[in-house]
């Protein structure tokens, strides 16, 4: 029996189905530098199970077709699936059809939003998009701890429009000042933009809480999901959230598929980012009249394959269980964390031992730069992420210039966090610092 075809899961993930469901995972099987893959690199691409390779496959050669377009069978075929796929993903996160837009990746959905904004603000989308018009006075309140991806569009969105950007900062512990977003959040926010999950730090930001404040306020939140929606259940509109954003890649799924989440009468009021062919009603010489959402932010030839792709995935991860799976990384993080903070020499950024954290680790092993960690990693076979992980400011405020992050999945097991422990311990001889 698949595991899509499994009735409710029990309570707790073990490590014997952890070993059953790695057969799913073709990669997992493959040797680097003569050993077995020890894939820690999650965070930044998850690897993909049969499954979701199959659906996309069964897809290309049965029912390849444009969407909404054609009138023949192949045409309605892909059309239906497409909008399946759809329906699929957004019972996951909590939202209606209408309200999940599909996009390349998170990055292109923030930046949709961002866009759309300015858009607004420069007139465009009439009277029902005056609610998103920024000028100067206006605020745009981010953290210090952002990818750059739910960055650098706000920072452009101020430069076009002339309102100011202003950052939440960080304690020593990785965790957000709340204290400071109290007095930052005021009357002239009009955009309030977060992570969920820091990237880096592993911090789970207080989404409920920083809701309250923007909304107090009348300001637009957005949230950018990416490093929890594959990783814990989620429910968009429990949360309050105006708009989301989170990539396939990151939970089992293809690249080249990302999701907007949007409240659909805010979906409907925004100005589109991208413009041309299927996302308009009426077009003539002078001007054109747009869709409503979804279809409104969807212009050109779709990413079909792709959208059922990562449906397969959100069918997997919810076969397994999605508080199952958070459970078992959580564990996985304990490991991770409590076993890099007795390693002499290495310091572990984000929450202490014994404060919930995501399934990753950032760390800095004294006298060695990231790279050189990472190449000794992996030439034992060890996957892990090196760099500033799109993320400078966050590292600059710990100064830092780059950091080792090992991050977990529901296919991650004990035996690999140990294995890459001893990995770690063995760094500083080989490098001769640290005696």
């Amino acid at each position: 029996m698949s595991v899509t075809e499994k009735q409710a899961p029990p309570d707790e993930l073990t490590a014997d189905e952890v070993r059953r469901l790695r057969r799913d995972f073709p990669v997992l099987g493959e040797l680097v530098h003569g050993h077995p893959l020890n894939y820690l690199d999650s965070g930044a691409t998850a690897q993909r199970p049969v499954q979701v390779l199959d659906a996309e496959r069964e897809f290309l050669e049965h029912s390849n077709s444009a969407v909404h377009r054609g009138a023949h069978t192949l045409a309605a075929e892909a059309t239906e699936l497409f909008e399946q796929a759809r329906a699929t993903v957004a019972a996951f996160v909590g939202a209606a059809e209408n309200e999940i837009v599909w996009t390349s990746n998170a990055t292109e959905a923030l930046n949709l939003v961002a866009y759309g904004i300015s858009n607004a603000s420069l007139g465009r989308g009439g009277a029902a998009a005056e609610r998103f018009r920024l000028g100067e006075g206006d605020e745009i309140v981010v953290t210090e701890m952002e990818h750059h991806a739910n960055l650098i569009p706000w920072q452009e969105l101020a430069a076009r429009t002339g309102a100011t950007l202003r950052a939440i900062g960080l304690d020593e512990n990785g965790a957000l000042r709340m204290d400071q977003a109290a007095e930052l959040i005021g009357e002239r926010t009009r955009v309030l933009a977060f992570t969920h999950v820091s990237n880096v730090l592993g911090t789970i930001n207080p989404v409920e809480e920083l809701v309250a404040l923007g909304h107090a306020v009348g300001a637009l939140v957005v949230l950018d999901a990416c490093q929890s929606v594959p990783h814990r259940p989620i429910d968009f509109r429990a949360l309050g959230v105006d708009f989301a954003a989170f990539s396939g890649h990151k939970m089992l799924g293809p690249t080249g598929v990302g999701v907007l989440y949007g409240r659909a009468e805010l979906l409907d009021a925004l100005p589109p980012f991208l413009t041309g062919g299927s996302m308009i009603t009426t077009v003539t010489l002078e001007s054109a009249e747009f869709l409503p959402s979804p279809q409104r932010f969807e212009a050109g030839t779709q990413r079909v394959s792709q959208a059922i792709g990562l449906a397969a995935a959100v069918d997997y991860l919810s076969g397994v269980g999605m508080e199952r799976i958070h459970h078992w990384e959580e564990a996985l993080a304990r490991r991770l964390v409590d076993g890099l903070e007795r390693i002499p020499g290495v310091r572990v950024l984000g929450p202490t031992p014994g404060t919930d954290r995501a399934g990753l680790a950032s760390f800095v092993v004294e006298g060695v730069h990231a790279h050189d960690v990472g190449q000794f990693l992996d030439d034992r076979g060890i996957a892990v992420r090196v760099g500033h992980h799109c993320a400078q400011p966050l590292h600059r405020r710990y100064g830092v210039t780059a950091t080792t992050r090992a991050s977990a999945y529901l296919y991650s097991t004990e035996d690999e966090v140990d294995a890459f422990l001893d990995g770690v311990q063995g760094v500083g001889g080989f490098f001769g610092v640290g005696r």
